[in-house]
């Protein structure tokens, strides 16, 4: 006979805390998501706390897919998002292997110098001056260019990285792998998870980044998407997503619901990041030094 556990008062409360606190989060993204599936005659019905859509309409998607501006956008963010994380990326890495050489000369300076300029983060008004002048302002490559390295995910990057065996990093010496080979050929392979991890943190950063956006990309054609969702959720300029060819080529343009066309909006920005953290979770269940020498 199998004995069967006893849970403790301590683990119920736990689960039951976990519980409550993941619905509070779901249900907000499940009636937004409802919401924005409604039939707009009836979005008026659903309440804060339903979750299940009140007949079925995609006219709000038909809406936002037909604005050009929308889809320029879209591709705006994902050019933002990707380039500036590969870029994060390898700089990141590349900074971290560095810093945790034992032979390093001035490594203490270079750790002060990254801590100063971690707490004092240069003005919005010097960085706008410094678009400027290398001629990047309205210029997708100002947003890829920007925060190319976090100070605090380059120090997580350093703990992992001197957790990697030295007789590994010598014997690739020995065999005449220089730092770039040992980079890319041993510290990174071991460091796979941490990297995602960085990763992914970096890309949530990048795709919700909208207030330096709206300063540096000044025209309609270099806008991202987090600009036009927080012109029209926060600020209601409803003409940003409906515009003069959407209420032409739509019969029921009249119809729409402005709350279930922001929440569609919504729905658009939040699915791409979203569909992120099961591609990447799945590596965390792999040893970060799986393979490596143990000493």
């Amino acid at each position: 006979m199998k004995r069967v556990k006893k849970i403790s008062l301590g683990t119920t409360i736990c689960a039951v805390i976990m519980i409550l606190i993941t619905l509070v989060m779901i249900v907000p993204l499940l009636n937004i998501l409802a919401k924005s599936i409604s039939h707009p005659d009836m979005v008026s019905k659903l309440k804060g706390y339903n979750i299940l859509p009140k007949g079925f309409s995609m006219v709000n998607y038909q809406v936002i897919m037909n604005n050009p501006i929308v889809l320029r956008s879209i591709f705006n963010s994902l050019v933002v998002t990707v380039g500036g994380v590969a870029i994060n990326i390898i700089l990141t890495a590349s900074a971290a292997y560095v810093l945790t050489r034992p032979n390093l000369v001035g490594k203490k300076l270079f750790m002060y110098f990254f801590i100063i300029m971690m707490i004092f983060e240069p003005g919005l008004v010097q960085e706008y001056l410094l678009m400027k002048d290398i001629h990047l302002l309205d210029n997708l490559l100002s947003m890829v260019l920007y925060k190319s390295v976090n100070v605090y995910y380059l120090i997580i990057l350093m703990r992992f990285m001197e957790e990697v065996p030295i007789s590994l990093v010598e014997a690739a010496g020995i065999d005449g792998a220089g730092h770039v080979k040992i980079l890319f050929k041993i510290i990174i392979p071991l460091c796979k998870v941490p990297l995602l991890t960085v990763g992914m943190f970096y890309a949530v950063f990048r795709w919700n980044e909208f207030f330096k956006s709206s300063i540096f990309l000044t025209s309609k054609n270099n806008t991202v998407l987090q600009v036009l969702l927080r012109q029209f959720v926060v600020n209601s300029d409803s003409e940003v997503i409906v515009g003069a060819a959407n209420i032409l080529a739509n019969n029921h343009i009249a119809q729409l619901d402005n709350g279930s066309l922001k929440a569609a909006t919504i729905v658009v920005a939040v699915i791409p990041i979203l569909l992120l953290y099961p591609i990447i979770l799945k590596y965390y269940t792999s040893g970060v030094l799986s393979g490596g020498v143990k000493e």
